[in-house]
């Protein structure tokens, strides 16, 4: 898949999530196996970039190429200066958040509150692609949406086609209603109507868990990639086992402890160091929580990493609490 002049390749990719998608996640994720990585959204009000978690989320100091950030907003000429300013700040593609549905991001009728104004999506995507544009510079600008405002309004069709007709390169489609949240189950209809109505990229998102339910959901909707989001947390090397299944219809076997941990405790010191103290620590919690979800163990598990509060105990305690899981599972083997 082609997003501008990048291949996007395997094509499997990690959807933006706030909170979650931040460096050290995408560049984990890319290397096992992700072929496109996202952003957490980044806001487009300038008053806000010189924050901390804002200058967090526009470090990309050694992220594998191509670096796409995604900017949330609803003010067109705003998101074309956001734009800009990423761009100038490392960002190679820039995607528009019009599928997020957090009450805080839609009630300043932002993320996928928008598409209850297809006019205002028309201004804002071609203002976008068009300050991308004048600074002669080679960045495909994206978007993502959802099916539609709620069960009576999918329209996602309607702004596909008004996406497609201002440059946008590539368009990622949650099967759900922005009143949905995450509950219930995608539906593929929607999505498989909009491939079939745009001659642009189109990647099918929602309830996408395993290598099965990729291979499913591309065959169902004949979309050019499958976007991964909540599935992704606390289990990264989904990405290699779906791209694996992909192309050779055979199914990986599942890490093996040793692999999980040395993982888990790579994340680790790579939150920490980005991060630094307390905040590192803090963070990091939620991703342990993650990655014994689920195990049997999880609430032991917490219950033992949750009372670190140094980075140095954090990792003592995850290191200790593997190695025991595996003594124990190498003596289980034995006996």
């Amino acid at each position: 898949m082609l997003i501008g002049p990048y291949l996007i390749e395997p094509r499997v990719v990690l959807a933006p999530m706030a909170g979650v998608t931040d460096k050290p996640f995408r560049v984990l994720c890319k290397r096992l196996g992700a072929g496109l990585c996202v952003s957490e959204m980044t806001i487009s009000d300038p008053r806000f970039w010189s924050t901390p978690k804002s200058r967090t989320r526009m470090d990309h100091d050694g992220e594998p190429a191509p670096i796409a950030v995604q900017i949330a907003g609803t003010q067109p000429e705003q998101l074309a200066n956001a734009a800009r300013h990423n761009v100038a700040h490392g960002a190679q593609i820039i995607d528009i958040n019009m599928g997020c549905p957090a009450k805080k991001v839609c009630n300043a009728w932002a993320g996928s509150a928008l598409m209850r104004d297809p006019a205002l999506v028309a201004r804002i995507l071609s203002a976008v692609v068009q300050a991308v544009a004048a600074e002669n510079r080679n960045v495909p600008v994206t978007l993502k949406i959802r099916t539609g405002w709620d069960r009576e309004h999918r329209n996602a069709l309607d702004i596909a086609r008004i996406a497609q007709d201002c440059g946008i390169t590539a368009l990622a489609v949650h099967g759900r209603t922005r009143d949905q949240h995450y509950t219930g189950l995608a539906e593929y209809d929607t999505i498989a109507a909009v491939k079939a109505a745009v001659s642009i990229p189109v990647l099918a998102n929602g309830d996408i868990d395993s290598p099965q339910r990729a291979k499913f959901v591309l065959d169902y909707t004949r979309c050019d990639a499958a976007m991964i989001g909540r599935a992704a947390q606390g289990r990264p090397w989904i990405f290699r086992e779906i791209a694996h299944y992909l192309s050779t219809g055979e199914l990986l076997p599942a890490p093996s402890l040793e692999e999980v941990r040395d993982i888990l405790l790579g994340h680790l010191h790579d939150l920490h160091d980005f991060y630094g103290e307390p905040a590192g620590v803090r963070i990091a919690r939620k991703h342990l929580s993650w990655y014994a979800k689920d195990r049997p163990e999880n609430s032991a598990f917490r219950a033992v990493v949750n009372r670190a509060d140094t980075a140095d105990e954090q990792l003592r305690l995850t290191r200790d609490y593997f190695d025991a899981l595996i003594a124990r599972q190498t003596y289980d083997i034995a006996a």
